[in-house]
């Protein structure tokens, strides 16, 4: 059974601008889990189109997971992480739920996702199963 489903579509420049107000670092650090911000670490920061690209992909992911999970658990940035690549290697992609709260973890099941993107845009697409 499906508790959730969450879609979001993410215009790219639209992040090309909030990372102009904000500064990339800035806005990474507000939207990234640990183990993305150690990535992001990793990244050369003068190739802004990856840089963009890796913030578009989590921002778009985290509100379909957000959109996907609402109203059992209303997860943070921070609680959610992306993984679609291992050791870069590209994996299937994956969302991973760290509640602060462990009570929350029993709220949701499975979390299957999809991620795509072409040009100026960036689909994320969430699917939350209901607890076992």
């Amino acid at each position: 059974m499906i508790l959730g489903v969450g879609v979001d579509l993410v215009h790219v420049p639209r992040i090309v601008a909030l990372t102009r107000r904000k500064g990339y670092d800035r806005f990474a650090k507000r939207i990234l889990s640990a183990s993305e911000h150690s990535d992001w670490l990793k990244l050369d920061k003068n190739q802004t189109d990856i840089c963009t690209r890796f913030l578009a992909v989590r921002w778009g992911i985290k509100e379909a997971a957000y959109k996907a999970f609402f109203p059992a658990v209303k997860p943070t940035w921070k609680e959610l992480t992306y993984q679609g690549h291992v050791n870069g290697t590209q994996v299937k992609p994956a969302v991973f739920y760290h509640p602060v709260d462990s009570l929350d973890s029993r709220k949701v099941g499975s979390i299957r996702a999809s991620i795509s993107h072409d040009g100026d845009y960036v689909l994320a697409f969430v699917v939350v199963g209901v607890p076992n």
